[in-house]
Parts: structure tokens; C-alpha cells; sequence
């Protein structure tokens, strides 16, 4: 399927590794110019290298050097990514977790810097680039959040509520800009083959894919893909959805 995005230009969040680098992976090989960002620059240049080889003939792929974890950096992140590109039509949204904890052993102060990470982030990002798409009349964003949005984790309180709290936003949003050519959905990722979950385990996932529905752990560049389609031309009428891609983890109907 012809995804309809050739020549659109994306700023991919917190890239350089995981889910982030498998959805800038799929727009390249949709033939849209990437740019990346990532906290080390070693990291960029080695996912540049790598994103630049599996990129369609005549995308571009852009590695800044940042921290999304901020309202400043996030905002820096998609202004600079706007400058290296031309402009924004595709934003992906994405950031690491807060710490673990529970309600008795997290203390009040922690819950500041974890919204400014997993909702105040995103909010940022999408107030520098939301405004221009719509001014265009066309938009992407995609911001990748969790399924214990739909089911919060145990020893997750501070996720569980922040991530929350962007979907609310990412909802309230989506509906605001879609007379304008913009669509807004949310992807919620169960368990992927990410570095982290590697090292977690040892290297060794088969344990933890076995106790999936489908019998695995996720691929980054699958998730990358179904990422993909939704910033593409045929997922235009796709708007306010939060999109679990979890293997069947998530036992709910809805």
C-alpha cells in the first residue's frame, strides 16, 4: 500500500533507540524526511548511520542532539527539527518513564517532574507544531504513550497518571484540529524487544513473549509501521483513537 507521505517531513522524538527509532525507520522507508533526536550524540550519529541505510531513495534523515524530558527541550526538539526540515507535517511524540513507585512510596514532589515528562512534553511539542500543520491544512501526530493507560500497572502511579492525563489532552486535541486537516491518535505499546527490556531479562525475551497471546514480544519496526500508516493519507478519517499495540495483552472490550 502506497502510504501517500512521500516528501512529508516528521520530527521523531527520543529516536536514537526502541520504539522511537523503529517508527522513524518506517517513515524513511515511506520516503519522508526524519529528523531524530536523542540525549547522546554518539547515539544519533550510530542511528543516523544505521536509519540512513534502510531510508527509500531521496528521504533524509536529520540527528539532533536533545532532551524531550523538558517543556523546554521538547520545545526546542520540534522547533530545531522544523528548521532542519523545511517545516513539520508529521510529529511523533515520545519520551522515557518516570521512576517506579507506589502511592505510600512516592512522595508528592516526584509527581511535578514526571507530568513535565510524560504530558507536559507532549503538550509542548504539539503547541510548536500543531499550529503550522493546521495552517497548512495537513497534519500528523502520533504520541507514543502506554497500555497501562488502559489498564494502570502496579508500582507505575506516577506513568499511570501522566500518561493518562496526555491521552485526555491528545483527545481533547484531536478533536479541535480536525476541521483543519489534522489528525491526532495515541499508540499504547505493551511489551516490545526494546534495549531496555533486553537488558531487563538478560537478553533473553522468549520467557516474557510466552505469556502473550501471541506467544512473543513485540518488534520495534512492526510497531514502527503501524505508527506509519497512521500518519499516512488513507488513516486521514483516524482521529482521537488510542491504539493499543500490545499482542493481546490487554484483556478489556474496550
Amino acid at each position: 500500500m502506497d502510504l501517500g507521505i512521500t516528501g512529508r517531513r516528521a520530527a521523531v522524538a527520543a529516536a536514537s533507540a526502541g520504539l522511537g527509532l523503529g517508527c522513524a525507520r518506517a517513515l524513511l522507508r515511506e520516503g519522508v524526511h526524519v529528523a531524530i533526536c536523542g540525549r547522546d550524540a554518539e547515539r544519533v550519529a550510530a542511528a543516523v548511520a544505521g536509519l540512513e541505510a534502510d531510508a527509500r531513495a531521496g528521504a533524509t534523515v536529520s540527528g539532533l542532539v536533545g532532551d524531550v524530558a523538558t517543556v523546554a527541550g521538547a520545545t526546542a526538539f520540534v522547533e530545531d527539527a522544523a528548521a532542519a526540515l523545511g517545516g513539520v507535517d508529521i510529529l511523533v511524540t515520545n519520551a522515557g518513564g518516570p521512576p517506579p513507585g507506589t502511592f505510600a512510596s512516592t512522595d508528592l514532589d516526584a509527581y511535578a517532574p514526571a507530568l513535565e515528562l510524560n504530558l507536559l512534553s507532549t503538550v509542548a511539542m504539539c503547541r510548536a507544531a500543531v499550529p503550522a500543520m493546521a495552517g497548512r491544512g495537513w497534519g500528523r501526530v502520533v504520541a507514543i504513550t502506554s497500555i497501562t493507560v488502559r489498564q494502570p500497572a502496579a508500582m507505575l502511579i506516577l506513568s499511570n497518571t501522566a500518561r493518562a492525563g496526555a491521552t485526555a489532552f491528545l483527545k481533547t486535541l484531536a478533536t479541535e484540529v480536525a476541521p483543519r486537516g489534522v489528525t491526532v491518535n495515541s499508540v499504547q505499546p505493551g511489551l516490545h524487544a526494546t534495549d531496555r527490556l533486553l537488558q531487563l531479562h538478560g537478553g533473553d525475551v522468549s520467557g516474557v513473549g510466552a505469556s502473550l497471546p501471541v506467544g512473543r514480544v513485540g518488534d520495534p519496526d512492526d510497531f514502527g509501521a503501524a505508527v506509519a500508516f497512521l500518519c499516512s493519507e488513507p488513516a486521514g478519517f483516524i482521529t482521537g483513537t488510542a491504539l493499543q499495540i500490545d499482542g493481546g495483552a490487554f484483556p478489556g472490550l474496550l
